[in-house]
């Protein structure tokens, strides 16, 4: 992990690895490390389309905060499977190369992944995802993938941009 001058990682998607304060372990987290009123950790409070929207008031660090207490997560979004691979030592569910996906996550930072369908004229993300290990995260590349702005739209039907 990355840690700035200051001792802090860099803000992103973390689980919690170690007990933070009053936070326990195996949380997911959005980290700030310039947050309001300080560097905090911010939680899920709902999910749309398998993404996590965060609380805008978090809790403060402690004092004492080892960065170690953070797992770094790949961004939440689209992505492409590199080299098969299954999601856990059972071996329940195999993903194979050059597979659609969507990295999504629960609420204990835990990896989800979900399989989009082509339904008709759109893609349909479904709601049900697969569990996978942290080490088969490994096996993704993230897409860059537009996303849709609400548009301003005057009368007649002129689009601004």
């Amino acid at each position: 992990m990355r840690v700035s001058t200051d001792g802090l990682p860099p803000c992103g998607l973390y689980r919690t690895v170690l007990p933070i304060g009053d936070v326990t372990a195996g949380r997911l987290v959005y980290f700030h490390n310039h947050g309001n009123p300080g560097p905090g950790l911010y939680f899920p409070e709902k999910w749309t389309a398998n993404r996590a929207h965060f609380s805008p008031t978090g809790t403060t660090l402690p004092v004492v905060f080892d960065p170690r207490s953070l797992r770094a997560l790949p961004a939440e979004g689209f992505y492409r499977v590199t080299t098969a691979f299954f999601c856990c030592e059972k071996q329940c569910v195999r993903f194979q190369p050059e597979a659609f996906v969507q990295l999504g996550y629960n609420g204990v930072g835990r990896a989800l992944l979900f399989v989009p369908e082509l339904a008709g004229e759109a893609i349909a993300i479904p709601e049900r995802g697969t569990m996978i290990d942290d080490a088969a995260l490994a096996n993704l590349v993230a897409l860059q993938v537009t996303e849709k702005r609400e548009e301003l739209a005057f009368p007649r039907g002129i689009l601004v941009h």
